[in-house]
C-alpha cells in the first residue's frame, strides 16, 4: 500500500466513523477543495515576499500553513476517491504530458505563456506545474 493509499484510507475510516459520507457528493467536495484552498491562499494576502520569508521563522505560521495545506491534500483524496482516481497515477501521467508540452530545451527558465510572441515553450511558472 503507497502512503497515499494509506493517508486515504486512515481518511475514508475518519469519514465513516463519523457518517459523513452522505455530505460527501463529488460536487461539494470539489467545492470544499476550493474553499480550502482559499483559506491557503488568505494565509499570504498582501504580504510582500520578503514578509513571507520571514514567516517561515514564525511556528504558529507554518503550522497554519501546514494545517491549511493538509485540508487541501485531504479533500484532494477525498474528490479522487470519490471519482475514482489513482492520484498518484493521475500526477506520474499529467508529468509525463507536462514533460512533452514543455521541453526542457524551450521551457527551462521561462515564465512566459506559451502562446507568448517568440516563445515557443512554455515554463508552467504562469499556471504552476503547466495545464
Amino acid at each position: 500500500m503507497t502512503d497515499l493509499q494509506s493517508l486515504t484510507a486512515d481518511l475514508l475510516r475518519f469519514r465513516d466513523e463519523r457518517d459523513w459520507k452522505q455530505f460527501h457528493t463529488l460536487k461539494d467536495l470539489i467545492i470544499s477543495l476550493n474553499l480550502e484552498a482559499g483559506e491557503l491562499l488568505e494565509l499570504t494576502q498582501w504580504k510582500p515576499e520578503d514578509q513571507l520569508q520571514a514567516l517561515k521563522a514564525d511556528a504558529g505560521f507554518m503550522e497554519a500553513l501546514g494545517d491549511e495545506c493538509a485540508d487541501v491534500l485531504l479533500y484532494l483524496l477525498l474528490v479522487a476517491n470519490e471519482a475514482g482516481i489513482d492520484l498518484a497515477e493521475a500526477a506520474r501521467r499529467k508529468i509525463g504530458k507536462n514533460a512533452l508540452k514543455y521541453p526542457v530545451a524551450q521551457a527551462r527558465g521561462s515564465a512566459r505563456k506559451y502562446n507568448a510572441p517568440g516563445d515557443a515553450g512554455r515554463s508552467g511558472a504562469d499556471e504552476g506545474i503547466g495545464s
